[in-house]
């Protein structure tokens, strides 16, 4: 298999978020994707199109840190609202009816339809992806392997869906369980070598008759055409300083990981386990941690613990004082759930908005039901 690990050196980073575009008075789903990426050319970084017109994916070029990232985000996010679109971040729009989609006409996206079929017809899904750059294949699977065990409690610091289809999902995350019934939406096992991925993957090409790996959706990837681990199980985020914090917290994992440092993990079966139980409770979950179910925040104290020492090196120390803003206050979630008890899904909506671009008009809309 091709690559491009080692073009870069140390553990340079890339951003990808995916925003939902809505109308700028009413907030219900705006598809004007297509559009809008056709008349918009960013002089750093990439703007998008997805499976959905409702939906608009932007990623950093290559760069040193989470901050710098980020940074990038924020232009983007400019270049969006300057060309005249409204948008929301969080893995899905939190009050709309089930089916209300409008697909990209794409080769790639139509056949992903053809495949996924009424899947891909119940609501866009909006995640956070962070690759970190790897200098050669063999570090990329060991690092792969060792990040698997942090997947759970990253999914739950960016636990940022409560609210599908108008309703209280009882979940943080309804994004990522939606997600989870796709075909290869999965964590990966652990993987032997690198010879042991390309079996892998050269299986599951084959039996999914697929392109490629990039049709494998795993919780975290390889991906050996951009040179990079690939860290796929968050949900999009309103705040950009929280993309910025778990940039960072996953930055300095990473290097970490690829320094050797290990936690016992229990097999894949157990992450999964996990991994729903970070969906379901977000911030209040209890996550398979050192031998036992511990509570995330404990977890979270860990893992910053470790990320620390990598941190300085990397320029993510201060974004990491988001994580721990998280672990102390709340995610998402937590937000949006407040802001519903406050004012309805009126003020949720608002709210996303306002936080998504702090100019955007914070007043509910009239037409949006509760």
């Amino acid at each position: 298999m091709e690559h491009r690990f080692g073009l870069r050196p140390g553990f340079p980073l890339g951003i990808e978020e995916e925003l939902l575009l809505v109308d700028g008075a009413t907030f219900r789903p705006a598809n004007i994707a297509s559009e809008l990426v056709q008349s918009l050319t960013p002089p750093r970084g990439v703007i998008m199109n997805d499976l959905y017109e409702a939906l608009i994916e932007t990623s950093t070029p290559v760069v040193d840190s989470a901050p710098e990232g980020a940074r990038v985000l924020g232009a983007l996010r400019d270049q969006i609202h300057d060309g005249g679109a409204t948008f929301i971040g969080g893995g899905l729009h939190p009050h709309v009816a089930f089916g209300e989609v409008v697909h990209v006409e794409a080769d790639r996206y139509l056949q992903i339809r053809d495949e996924m079929r009424g899947l891909v017809s119940r609501t866009p899904t909006a995640a956070l992806h962070v690759h970190v750059g790897m200098p050669d294949p063999e570090t990329a699977i060991h690092v792969c392997n060792r990040m698997r065990v942090h997947l759970p409690l990253l999914q739950a610091l960016a636990a940022s869906s409560p609210f599908w289809f108008g309703h209280d999902s009882g979940l943080a995350s309804a994004r990522s369980t939606i997600f989870r019934s796709f075909p290869r939406s999965i964590v990966p096992q652990d993987f032997r070598d690198w010879e042991h991925y390309q079996d892998v993957i050269r299986w599951s090409v084959e039996t999914a008759d697929v392109p490629d790996y990039t049709y494998l959706w795993w919780d975290i990837r390889p991906s050996p055409k951009l040179g990079t681990v690939e860290i796929r199980a968050m949900d999009a985020q309103s705040r950009l300083e929280s993309v910025a914090g778990l940039a960072a917290l996953v930055h300095a994992l990473a290097v970490a990981c690829a320094n050797g440092e290990e936690e016992l993990a229990p097999p894949t079966e157990g992450i999964m386990e996990s991994s729903f139980r970070a969906a379901r409770d977000g911030i209040e979950a209890t996550i398979w941690w050192r031998g036992a179910l511990r509570p995330v925040r404990e977890v979270g104290a860990d893992a910053l613990e470790l990320a620390r020492r990598y941190a300085p090196d990397l320029d993510g120390e201060d974004a990491l004082e988001e994580v721990e803003r998280i672990l102390r206050e709340g995610g998402g979630a937590d937000r949006m759930r407040a802001a519903h008890a406050s004012g309805g899904m009126d003020e949720v909506l608002a709210r996303l908005a306002a936080e998504s671009y702090p100019s955007t008009q914070t007043t509910s809309p009239s037409r949006s039901q509760s």
